[in-house]
């Protein structure tokens, strides 16, 4: 009884890519109010940041986490002992996230509320959600990375570092023991000689903030959202997209906005990101600058600048969309 009135929340494994998944062989999350809590079962997931899988409902506050995994690709075993800051983490319980606009919430919209854990999205109801899942990105050389997520938003906890087991004969044994291959066919079939070096670098952070311009006068901002390599995700509503801050933001991966010029002209843009070259303009540009995303007079497209200056992107795509914002023209 006591158990199921604790706040819940789901665990996720993830890894860099299918070829680089890990097993964990003995797992605990360790929770502040000392509840047992641990991860899925079997083997990483998905891409890095998110596994695409859900699990059983954990409960309590997780506050770090005792892990043995063993990296298939790199023929290892790997012992994590994480202590997550405690602070932090009882700041981020507190905190709801807006996910999107509510037709029941009359007031400005903030990044975030200290509402507790109980806050579930619902889109008529509360356009806050407070933190609903622990995911864990498991990259080469024992590199553990924790976020946090609140349903659309996701944070980096931490990055941890995993030891190698050097005495693994007896973990040998157990892994092994429940498989029909041996571990040197595995290592044949499977070994990678490879650094975490790319998923450090994702990591890699500048002052920065998007900003959406015209000279449509008409220009009205809705909704933004930013996927980054580092696998933090932010959404930015009314009325803090039209006031972005700057602070310290990693490589975009993916960026979408909507916004309206008038009755029937709502569109959505979207614009892709190469890392290396985006990384590479931003060394350039300095330690602080506006991203910016300027939308031409009749809406038929956009081009980036960071500080002025031409800034490299992969793709950009445009088109009309019928969302409903409260500030919208159709409302008018």
């Amino acid at each position: 009884m006591k158990e199921k009135k604790l706040p819940e929340f789901q665990v996720e494994i993830s890894h860099p890519k299918n070829d680089m998944d890990v097993s964990p062989v003995e797992d605990k999350i360790i929770t502040l109010e000392g509840v047992p809590a641990s991860l899925p079962y079997g083997s990483t997931s998905g891409e890095w940041g998110t596994s695409g899988k859900g699990w059983t409902e954990q409960h309590g506050t997780p506050i770090g986490a005792d892990i043995t995994y063993f990296s298939r690709y790199e023929d290892t075993f790997y012992h994590l002992k994480a202590d997550f800051p405690i602070e932090k983490i009882k700041d981020y319980m507190q905190r709801a996230y807006s996910q999107r606009e509510a037709s029941l919430y009359s007031n400005p919209l903030q990044e975030y509320k200290n509402l507790g854990r109980d806050e579930k999205f619902s889109g008529a109801e509360n356009p806050y959600n407070s933190f609903s899942t622990l995911v864990f990105g498991f990259a080469p050389k024992g590199m553990v990375v924790v976020w946090l997520r609140f349903r659309a938003v996701q944070i980096e906890l931490g990055r941890f570092q995993a030891e190698k087991v050097k005495d693994d004969k007896e973990l040998e044994k157990k892994f092994f023991s429940k498989l029909s291959v041996t571990r040197e066919e595995m290592k044949k079939k499977r070994f990678l000689e490879i650094s975490s070096k790319e998923w450090d670098d994702y990591r890699i952070k500048y002052s920065w903030k998007p900003v959406i311009t015209s000279e449509n006068k008409n220009l009205r901002l809705f909704e933004m959202n930013l996927s980054y390599f580092n696998a933090e995700e932010e959404v930015i509503l009314r009325p803090m997209v039209d006031n972005i801050p700057i602070k310290e933001r990693a490589i975009p991966k993916e960026l979408n906005f909507t916004w309206e010029t008038g009755k029937d002209q709502q569109y959505i843009g979207r614009a892709f990101f190469n890392w290396e070259k985006a990384n590479e303009a931003f060394k350039k540009s300095g330690n602080k600058g506006n991203l910016e995303f300027k939308i031409a007079p009749d809406n038929s497209g956009f081009q980036v600048y960071l500080n002025g200056e031409s800034f490299p992107v992969d793709s950009v795509r445009i088109f009309k969309t019928e969302r409903e914002f409260h500030d919208s023209y159709e409302k008018q």
